[in-house]
C-alpha cells in the first residue's frame, strides 16, 4: 500500500497488473506476426517461439519446405540430364577429323631425300636404311698416299666416282633450301634428316683440303675415274659393280689451280656453316675452311677442269667468274665481311661473269652456271635489307637482270625450248633435261616468295604486270609434269606413283644383294639384264624424256634413266619450297643472322649540361 499525497491510500489490485501486461503481451504478439521467422525466434525466445514445420531453415535464408523441394527436384532433374549426355558422349562411337593427307610435293620430298640415302660412301650409320646398301670406298684416298683420307661424301650418279664440283653445288642448294624453307622441312618431318644429309656432305668436303689452315694450296678434285677402261686398266665406268665390291684401283686428282672449284666449296661450306649456326663449334669450323678456299681461288686463277682431263669428260667448267659472284655472296651471308659484298658488286666481276649480256645458257641454273643463283641470292638483299649506297647500283643491275630470266621463265616469251607436253627445257635441247628445269622451278617459287616478303606484288615484263603467284604456277606445272602429269603418265621419280622407271642406270639398284659377290666384268649380266632393277632406288630422278616427250625406260640408256646427286637436290629444293601453304613462305631474316645492322642505331643523347 502506498500513500496518495492527494489524501487516501493508493492500492494497485493484482488483478489490475496482470490484465496490463497480457494485453502488453498480445499487442507485442500481434507487431510480431509481420516479422520472419528467424527474427520470431530471436524475439520471443526458446519458450515462446511459433511452430515452423512448414519453412526449412538454410541459415543464411529460410523458405518453405514446398518451395525447397521444387528446386531440389529441378536441380536433380538438371543433374540427370547432364550425366546422361556426358555418357552418351563418353560411349557413342568417334568420328575423328583426320588431318588433311600430305600434298604430292610433300610425299615426293620424302622420296627424293632418300635418294641420298643411297649415294652415301663411307662407312654408313645404322640410321641409313637402304637395306641394300653397306660400307664402301674405305680405302678412298690411300691410292695417294697411305695417310690420304678421302673416305665418306657421296657417289655422283649411277656409278661411283666422287665428282667435287658437282657434289659442292649439290651442298649448297641443299643447304639453301634448309635457310629459306626450315619451317616447311620441320613440318613434314625431315629437318633432322636433310641437315643430316647435308652434314655427310660437308664432313667430307673438309676432308678434300687442310682445313685446318688459314692458307690451303692444294685440294682434291676427284675420287674415281670414269672415261673408257679397259679388262687391264678397269675403271669406275668399265667395271658394273656395286660399291661394296669394288676391287679396282681409284686414282685421286688433285689440284693446286682451280678458282670455280674451290668458290664452289667455299659457298657449300659458308651455305652449311648459316644452317648449322646452333652449333657454333662446327659452324666455326666451316666458315674457316671456307675463308681459306675462297682466297685460294682469289689468288690462283684458272678452271679446274683443265688440271683435270677426265672430270671435263662429264663435269667441264666453262668459267669461275659465276663462281666467284656466287662463292663470295655466300661469304658475306656467313661472315658479315662487307669485303666480299664489295667484291660481288664490283662491276668487273658482273661484266666477266656475263651478267650483264645474253648467250644460249642465260638464265639456265646448274652445277656449271651459277650466275642467276647469285643474281637471285644478291636480289634477296636488295629487296629485304636495302644495303644503299655504294652498293645498291650493282645490286639493282642484279634485280633487273633477275626480273629479265624470271620473264624467260614463262612459256608465252619462248625463251625456252618447250616440248608438247609443257616441260621447258633449260638445256638447248641436251639429254637429261630434268636437272635444270627442276632448279629454274626452285628460282621462280623462291623469287615468288621473295616479292611476297618484299611487300612487291609481282613485277614487269616490259609493260605487262605479273603477279608473284605466275612465278609459282610456273614452278608447279614443272613439277607437276616430273611427278606424272605427262604424255607418258609417268614420274620421273623412282618410287612415286603407281608407274615409274624400272630400268634406272645404277650399279647399286641392278645388283641384288644375295650374299654373292659379282666381279668387274661378271656385274655386266646384270646391267643388260632385261629384268627391273631388283632393288628400287626410291627417290631417285632420272635424266627426263626428250623433246618430243619420249621416254625409254632403258638401263644401258644413261642419258634416259641415269640420277644424279645435284638433280636431286635441284628436286628437292623445288618440292620444299612448293610444299605445304604458300603462306608459311620463306625464313627472311635466318640467312643475315651474321650480317651486323646496315644502319647502327643512333648513340644515346649526352646527358644535360651542369652548370
Amino acid at each position: 500500500m502506498y500513500h496518495n499525497t492527494w489524501g487516501g491510500p493508493l492500492e494497485i489490485a493484482e488483478s489490475v497488473e496482470d490484465d496490463d501486461r497480457s494485453r502488453n503481451l498480445d499487442l507485442d504478439r500481434a507487431s510480431l506476426q509481420r516479422l520472419d521467422e528467424t527474427q520470431q525466434s530471436w524475439l520471443l525466445g526458446a519458450g515462446d517461439k511459433k511452430k515452423t514445420s512448414s519453412y526449412v531453415d538454410l541459415g543464411c535464408i529460410t523458405c518453405s519446405k514446398k518451395l525447397f523441394k521444387g528446386v531440389m527436384f529441378i536441380l536433380v532433374i538438371v543433374a540427370l540430364i547432364i550425366g546422361i549426355t556426358v555418357l552418351i558422349v563418353k560411349l557413342a562411337p568417334r568420328h575423328h577429323h583426320a588431318p588433311a593427307p600430305p600434298d604430292n610435293y610433300t610425299l615426293a620430298l620424302h622420296k627424293a631425300l632418300l635418294f641420298f640415302n643411297a649415294q652415301k660412301s663411307g662407312v654408313l650409320p645404322r640410321s641409313n636404311n637402304i637395306s641394300y646398301r653397306g660400307n664402301s670406298g674405305l680405302k678412298d684416298g690411300s691410292s695417294d698416299s697411305p695417310t690420304t683420307n678421302l673416305v665418306g661424301g657421296y657417289y655422283d650418279a649411277g656409278d661411283t666416282i666422287k665428282f667435287h664440283f658437282p657434289a659442292a653445288f649439290t651442298m649448297t642448294l641443299l643447304s639453301w633450301s634448309v635457310i629459306e624453307y626450315s619451317a616447311k622441312y620441320e613440318a613434314a618431318g625431315e629437318l633432322d634428316h636433310v641437315k643430316e644429309l647435308i652434314k655427310w656432305g660437308t664432313d667430307y668436303l673438309l676432308k678434300t683440303f687442310n682445313s685446318s689452315a688459314t692458307r690451303v694450296d692444294y685440294i682434291y678434285a676427284q675420287v674415281g675415274q670414269g672415261g673408257q677402261g679397259t679388262a687391264t686398266n678397269p675403271n669406275d665406268h668399265y667395271c658394273w659393280e656395286r660399291p661394296e665390291d669394288m676391287d679396282y684401283l681409284r686414282p685421286v686428282a688433285r689440284i693446286s689451280t682451280g678458282s670455280d672449284l674451290a668458290a664452289e666449296m667455299a659457298a657449300a661450306l659458308a651455305a652449311a656453316s648459316i644452317v648449322f649456326k646452333d652449333n657454333a663449334v662446327y659452324s666455326r669450323k666451316l666458315v674457316n675452311g671456307a675463308k681459306a678456299l675462297f682466297q685460294l681461288s682469289r689468288d690462283r686463277r684458272g678452271r679446274y677442269s683443265v688440271s683435270v682431263p677426265d672430270a671435263a669428260l662429264f663435269y667441264n667448267s666453262t668459267g669461275y667468274y659465276d663462281e666467284f659472284l656466287w662463292g663470295g655472296a655466300w661469304m658475306y651471308y656467313a661472315t658479315g665481311n662487307t669485303s666480299y659484298l664489295q667484291l660481288v658488286t664490283t662491276l668487273g666481276i658482273g661484266k666477266n661473269a656475263g651478267a650483264y649480256g645474253g648467250g644460249p645458257y642465260y638464265g639456265v641454273f646448274d652445277w656449271d652456271n651459277k650466275l642467276i643463283g647469285a643474281q637471285v641470292l644478291l636480289t634477296r638483299l636488295r629487296l629485304l635489307q636495302y644495303p644503299g649506297y655504294p652498293y645498291d647500283e650493282v645490286l639493282k643491275n642484279f634485280n633487273n637482270q633477275t626480273n629479265i630470266v624470271m620473264c624467260s621463265f614463262l612459256p608465252i616469251y619462248k625463251r625456252f625450248l618447250r616440248t608438247p607436253g609443257g616441260l621447258s627445257i633449260f638445256n638447248r635441247g641436251n639429254p637429261a633435261p630434268l636437272q635444270y628445269t627442276v632448279n629454274a622451278a626452285f628460282l621462280a617459287a623462291l623469287y615468288a616468295d621473295y616479292l611476297v616478303a618484299g611487300d612487291v606484288p609481282g613485277w614487269y615484263c616490259g609493260p605487262t604486270f605479273y603477279l608473284a603467284e605466275t612465278l609459282r604456277n610456273f614452278a608447279r606445272s614443272q613439277i607437276d609434269y616430273i611427278l606424272g602429269k605427262n604424255p607418258m603418265k609417268m614420274s620421273y621419280v623412282v618410287g612415286f606413283g603407281n608407274k615409274y622407271p624400272r630400268y634406272a642406270h645404277h650399279r647399286a639398284a641392278s645388283i641384288p644383294r644375295n650374299n654373292q659377290r659379282y666381279g668387274c666384268t661378271e656385274g655386266w649380266r646384270w646391267r643388260d639384264s632385261k629384268s627391273p632393277n631388283p632393288n628400287t632406288i626410291v627417290g631417285a630422278m632420272v635424266g627426263g624424256p626428250d623433246l618430243k616427250d619420249h621416254f625409254q625406260d632403258s638401263r644401258t640408256n644413261y642419258n634416259y634413266t641415269e640420277p644424279t646427286i645435284a638433280g636431286n637436290a635441284g628436286l628437292v629444293a623445288a618440292l620444299v619450297a612448293l610444299s605445304g601453304s604458300n603462306k608459311t613462305g620463306i625464313d627472311a631474316a635466318t640467312i643475315f643472322s651474321q650480317i651486323p645492322p646496315m644502319f647502327p642505331s643512333p648513340p644515346p643523347p649526352a646527358a644535360p649540361w651542369v652548370p
